[in-house]
């Protein structure tokens, strides 16, 4: 009997060699062709990339035999390729979306299956509902040509992304300023295919780029997993003191997230680094437009969407329905608590790559170094401060959400609660302009408690009050 595949807020995830398995990518594969095809349009160009991780370019070759197979021209990246490039070059190549295969900041024994639409974008959430919906129970349902026979016949194409990615990015932001102004930057590539972008976007000035972690290692040694958070870039901010670097910029393994590391080796979290990329936007390129975020993140946000007059919306957790919102509303921002962040102007997907030049921009335009930035946006809208656990638990989750709907607390941490949010999870509003969150993940017995407040010394109890919410403590 086939496995049970299960597309979550960013595609499929499993574990190599168990479920992720070469023909359940074919499965996969076909069940993305099916969906293309029922949406009637004459356009069969597809792009097909691939991270760093273990066999993920066989895994690549094998989805472009599938969609070869069903009559679709593929654009197959000839090296492991970032996300954010495969994204654009959906819209560079005019395709009708592309296949990701990576499991972005997963642990080591993890790849992954994403899909992107004609904008270079998530495939919205009923998008991915039918997608699931048609995928084979075998293989006597899938259609394949073999890739030499595929690309005799010009229907598997070797692709190189880079250039029009880099001269689109380059009419985005004027990147000799950062060349010359001679900061010593550090970036942390995680091991993943950030490597060598920003050396290719800023070699050539007075600036000093250099990296760590930029070899192909699908084991990840120094860190749990790529994802640009503590204890994962320890590392990284240590070798920032050490070198003596103005900056610490960080990919995941893919390229899609962006964390940041100030000049002292300070952490600066993806909810302040989300408030200082929109606060760089409207302030020092005097950009108007939305902002598109998910629940999870910063109310920093609201705050900056009233001074600036701005419209602010909220969403569910994902891209799924960040890039839909961010194309309804010709969005200026969206992003994630995550550390994804998409730009108008580029696709509606997110670019830790653009992120990391956007704040090299902002520390040239502004003269600040990443600690006094953060000074200036809390200078603006106040100090905020956030943190999150996830705890397993145990039982049925629906008995633990309807503990959680009945607690109806009037405070936490004695802080008066304004309001709640059900729109993904449970969202406490408080007095504050801060937040508690409880959600459950939809793929394993995982509850995430979040909180962001201005008041730092009441974290640990807001989210202790979290817990004992869902019945945990």
């Amino acid at each position: 009997m086939a496995e049970k595949i299960k597309f979550g807020t960013d595609g499929w995830r499993a574990t190599i060699a168990e479920d992720y398995t070469f023909d359940n990518v074919r499965r996969c594969s076909q069940a993305y062709a099916s969906y293309l095809k029922s949406l009637n349009s004459p356009n069969n160009k597809i792009v097909i990339g691939y991270d760093k991780r273990f066999l993920s370019e066989h895994f690549a070759k094998t989805a472009a035999e599938v969609l070869a197979g069903n009559g679709y021209k593929v654009f197959l990246t000839n090296a492991a390729t970032p996300t954010p490039v495969i994204s654009y070059s959906v819209v560079s190549t005019k395709s009708i979306g592309a296949i990701n295969i990576t499991a972005s900041h997963n642990p080591p024994v993890d790849n992954g299956f994403k899909v992107r639409d004609e904008h270079g974008g998530a495939v919205a959430p009923d998008g991915l509902t039918k997608i699931e919906s048609m995928l084979p129970k075998d293989l006597s349902q899938v259609k394949s040509l073999d890739a030499d026979k595929a690309m005799n016949q010009g229907l598997i194409e070797d692709y190189d992304p880079t250039e029009s990615y880099v001269e689109h990015i380059k009419n985005l932001i004027d990147l000799e300023p950062i060349k010359q102004k001679g900061y010593k930057v550090l970036i942390d590539c995680m091991w993943g295919n950030g490597a060598g972008w920003f050396p290719r976007f800023l070699d050539g000035g007075k600036t000093v780029i250099e990296e760590i972690h930029n070899q192909r290692n699908p084991i990840f040694p120094e860190m749990k997993r790529p994802e640009p958070i503590q204890p994962n870039i320890d590392v990284g901010l240590s070798e920032t003191v050490k070198r003596g670097s103005d900056v610490l910029l960080i990919n995941d393994g893919d390229a899609d997230r962006f964390g940041l590391g100030d000049e002292k080796g300070v952490f600066i979290n993806q909810l302040q680094v989300f408030g200082l990329l929109a606060y760089y936007l409207l302030e020092v390129r005097g950009e108007r437009g939305a902002i598109v975020k998910t629940l999870s993140t910063t109310s920093m946000l609201d705050k900056l969407g009233k001074m600036y007059n701005i419209p602010v919306y909220e969403t569910g957790v994902g891209f799924k329905y960040i890039a839909p919102k961010m194309v309804e509303t010709d969005a200026m921002i969206g992003g994630e608590e995550s550390g994804g962040f998409a730009f108008r102007g580029n696709v509606p997907e997110r670019d830790g790559i653009l992120a990391g030049l956007y704040i090299l921009d902002m520390m040239v335009k502004l003269d600040k170094k990443p600690s006094e930035l953060l000074e200036l946006l809390f200078s603006k809208v106040g100090a905020h401060y956030y943190d999150r656990i996830d705890t397993r638990f145990t039982g049925d989750r629906k008995m633990r959400e309807e503990k959680i709907i009945a607690a109806e607390p009037s405070e936490v941490a004695g802080l008066k609660v304004t309001g709640i949010n059900s729109t993904d999870g449970f969202k406490f509003c408080l007095e504050d302009g801060g937040w508690l969150l409880i959600r459950f993940s939809g793929t394993e017995p995982l509850m995430r408690v979040y909180c962001e407040t201005t008041h730092k010394d009441k974290i640990p109890e807001i989210l202790e009050s979290g817990l004992k919410i869902a019945g945990i403590k």
